[in-house]
């Protein structure tokens, strides 16, 4: 994977460059992820999903697919996060924790290569097993709205909001490969990413929301919601995010609440923060971490 080459004419040995051992553990661990049982298995997921979708377009096809931006918007919009965050689980979670629970990590660090090394071609190799999961999921979408709309009426923001979902997913396999690193034992990585991100930071975001009543820009859940903003006709492409006050019942028991939308730019912006910041920190904990 790794392993130094001769130099005939000087007969010595030459370690391969990083790039080099960055490609090389890329498809090594690439290969063990095509191999695995958990890339089929979320494989099966993903199709499960697209086949329960299929049939509640297919059932409810007048009330939720009036225009091909409604249906892209929808369940592109809404389901890729799913699908991102599953994902990330499956392919990130113990990516470096694992080389500590299994004792892996004893063999690969003996090897001549930086721990940075390892760490981005691990990444890299994660990211490219979703990016599969993801364009599964969007060949199923897209077979559809070619059904129900025609191959020509594909709208244009589809590759935007691909291009918004990749970056979302950079963004959380960094917090994945954070909690990975934090972390030896692979459960936890699994776990706290898939409890944060389904869960932990929409009930955060909410009580933001509501009883700050500020706009929640610091949290990452906020910002995915522009992969399924852009099929909007209104869509907000600025740095700053709108805010809409509808209020509910009447007289003294009416309750006002307060929704925050985030721009396509802010969007972006933070979810590159949080890529940069996470899988920075995560390197950082995986070169200190000791094999012991």
């Amino acid at each position: 994977m790794a392993s130094a080459t001769v130099d005939a004419p000087a007969g010595r040995l030459q370690v391969p460059g990083s790039m080099q051992q960055v490609l090389k553990l890329t498809r090594y661990q690439l290969r063990e992820y095509i191999r695995s049982r958990r890339f089929v298995a979320l494989a099966a997921i993903v199709l499960v999903i697209g086949a329960i979708l299929t049939a509640v377009v297919a059932h409810f096809r007048g009330a939720v697919i009036s225009t091909n931006l409604a249906y892209y918007g929808t369940f592109w919009g809404g389901g890729v996060v799913f699908v991102i965050v599953l994902a990330a689980v499956f392919f990130g979670g113990d990516a470096i924790a694992g080389e500590f629970q299994n004792k892996t990590g004893y063999f690969l660090m003996g090897l001549p290569m930086r721990r940075a090394t390892v760490y981005v071609g691990k990444f890299i190799a994660a990211f490219v097993a979703s990016v599969a999961m993801m364009l599964l999921f969007l060949a199923i979408l897209v077979g559809n709205g070619a059904y129900y709309f025609g191959v020509n009426l594909l709208p244009w923001q589809i590759w935007l909001s691909l291009v918004l979902a990749l970056l979302y997913l950079a963004a959380v396999l960094g917090a994945t490969f954070l909690f990975s690193s934090l972390f030896k034992v692979s459960a936890y990585g699994f776990v706290l990413t898939a409890l944060l991100f389904l869960i932990g930071f929409s009930l955060i975001q909410d009580v933001v929301t509501m009883l700050v009543k500020i706009e929640p820009w610091m949290i990452i859940s906020y910002a995915d919601s522009t992969i399924g903003e852009v099929f909007s006709t209104n869509v907000l492409w600025g740095l700053t995010g709108t805010v809409t006050q509808s209020t509910i019942g009447m007289g003294p028991h009416a309750v006002t609440t307060t929704t925050y939308t985030a721009g396509v730019g802010e969007g972006i912006v933070i979810m590159l923060v949080y890529l940069v910041v996470t899988a920075a920190a995560g390197l950082w904990l995986f070169e200190r971490e000791e094999f012991t």
